[in-house]
């Protein structure tokens, strides 16, 4: 079985999007390089520096399936039916999506708690590893010690107030292994192991 991996870029002061649910500048590395990168969407593509573009090839050719929430599912509609990343997309909800134009032709699937969520998107792995959306979603999840691995893409902007990275409530006290840093242009990947 893979990892269980809580990923997202995040500002200096916590945050992964604005009040509007709007990344403002936390997602413009996606754009500050030459070297093109692309996920399961080939039509999606980004340029950003070598060091990131490793970082992300060897990421992304871990991860199967995403799961995340109905907040996320409904701001960028799903995608339009296509996983941003992996092969399948677990979204924890508890409304339908039967209006939705995919539903019932993309690889997406409905649970209603985050441990289901986090299950079913482990069967569809396999060996390989699942992503988790920060927020609410990936909050929960680590706090029922469902996540192996966090992985901060640390962006040097404090947006003041926004969408906590681990939601909610905040986490109990967990600790991790020393990380692993890849340094990136105007962002800096940490990758904790969850210490067990």
């Amino acid at each position: 079985m893979g990892a269980v991996v809580l990923f997202a870029a995040v500002s200096l002061d916590g945050y992964v999007g604005r009040d509007d649910d709007m990344p403002g500048p936390l997602f413009d590395w996606y754009g500050n390089g030459d070297v093109e990168v692309t996920f399961s969407d080939p039509n999606r593509v980004f340029t950003v520096t070598p060091q990131t573009a490793e970082f992300l090839r060897t990421t992304a050719s871990r991860t199967a399936v995403m799961v995340c929430g109905r907040r996320l599912f409904d701001i960028t509609d799903g995608w339009e039916g296509v996983p941003p990343n992996g092969e399948h997309v677990v979204v924890v909800t508890h409304r339908t999506a039967d209006d939705w134009p995919h539903a019932g032709t993309a690889p997406f699937t409905f649970v209603p708690d985050v441990p289901t969520g986090i299950e079913q998107a482990q069967a569809l792995a396999g060996d390989r590893d699942v992503t988790v959306t920060a927020g609410d979603v990936g909050g929960q999840a680590l706090r029922a010690g469902l996540v192996d691995r966090v992985v901060l893409s640390l962006v040097p902007v404090v947006l003041g107030s926004g969408r906590p990275f681990f939601g909610g409530g905040g986490p109990p006290e967990i600790q991790f292994e020393d990380p692993v840093v890849v340094q990136g242009k105007r962002v800096t990947h940490l990758v904790y192991d969850v210490r067990r």
